[in-house]
């Protein structure tokens, strides 16, 4: 079996397809601001291919927001960034009903967008965070009573620190359930440390960032949304996700597992990833490449797991190292 954390190669003569064309336009257009964090662009494109949200996790200062905002720019999409804080209202999210020539009218708010940058998403309290479920699970809000659909394509990129902890609102289990994607964003390798001292720069900012170019369209989303749902999953495939979800209820290091929805996940991130590589079918390593991005924020482990220092993702890695690969 091929190394699953590997970048795979295309067949000779195989087809790019949709989604791995819109791969290379974006990582040259990002890549002109941020080096080194290629595993979070390909992430954030599988998010936007199926109709899912991701949230990025890591220490300040490793371009969470800097990446979130550069992949938006290059998407000839709409782009809002909602800054949670602590005094964060949920209609200031959603919008509410302001009066206008005498008249009740409906004032939309930075939902209202394609892709949302929801930064510091833990910084505001529960009931502002819990006026985002809606919106990420049906794709609308209501307000006074009245549904009101939002823009499709639709993606929230939540960032988060995992080192500060006073002030903050830990995302509960049935938010972070609406994340197709967890992905923990790190420090760069010293190669590339050394390549982003040596970008051109303009004060602080990078003077790239004027640079990127809009390359992809709602259009192409759609379509690239219509070739993930094509891809190709054998029986085998199918039986090795259900038992790799399952198997993350059976650790003694776990006291909740990934749930039924946790699997569909992992199915539709596994089909995605397939297709950012040019293939029109999925193989297992697809399936064990997208797992911890897919898995980690819905295990919930036992506390003497903690106090021996388990992670979600050593007990990821454990699962899928106890349930074996088809061939």
């Amino acid at each position: 079996m091929t190394d699953p954390t590997a970048s795979p190669s295309l067949a000779p003569g195989q087809p790019d397809g949709v989604l791995r064309s819109l791969r290379g336009r974006l990582h040259a257009e990002v890549t002109k601001v941020v080096v080194g964090q290629d595993d979070v662009i390909d992430a954030l494109l599988v998010a936007l291919a199926v109709g899912g949200h991701a949230l990025l996790e890591g220490v300040p200062g490793v371009a969470k927001t800097l990446l979130a905002s550069t992949f938006s720019k290059a998407l000839s999409l709409d782009f809002k960034r909602a800054q949670f804080t602590p005094d964060l209202l949920p209609s200031d999210l959603t919008g509410t009903m302001t009066l206008r020539d005498r008249e009740l009218v409906f004032r939309p708010g930075p939902v209202f967008t394609n892709v949302l940058l929801a930064d510091e998403i833990n910084r505001t309290p529960p009931k502002t965070q819990a006026a985002l479920l809606e919106a990420m699970q049906e794709g609308q809000v209501t307000i006074d009573g009245t549904p009101h659909d939002l823009p499709d394509p639709f993606l929230v990129v939540a960032t988060q620190n995992p080192i500060e902890y006073e002030g903050t609102y830990p995302l509960p289990e049935a938010q972070l359930d609406r994340f197709l994607l967890k992905v923990l964003v790190g420090y760069p390798a010293e190669a590339h440390e050394r390549s982003l001292l040596e970008l051109p720069r303009r004060g602080l900012d990078p003077s790239g960032l004027a640079a990127v170019q809009p390359v992809v369209g709602a259009n192409e989303v759609a379509a690239a949304r219509d070739e993930v749902d094509q891809t190709a999953v054998s029986g085998e495939v199918i039986a090795y996700v259900t038992a790799l979800v399952r198997q993350t209820r059976a650790l003694p290091s776990v006291s909740v597992g990934a749930s039924p929805r946790a699997g569909v996940h992992l199915l539709v991130a596994a089909k995605a990833s397939a297709r950012l590589w040019g293939r029109h079918f999925v193989i297992p390593d697809d399936v064990i490449r997208v797992a911890p991005t897919v898995l980690r924020h819905r295990l919930i482990l036992r506390p003497e797991a903690e106090l021996d220092r388990m992670t979600p993702d050593i007990a990821v890695a454990n699962a899928i190292a106890s349930v074996p690969v088809p061939r």
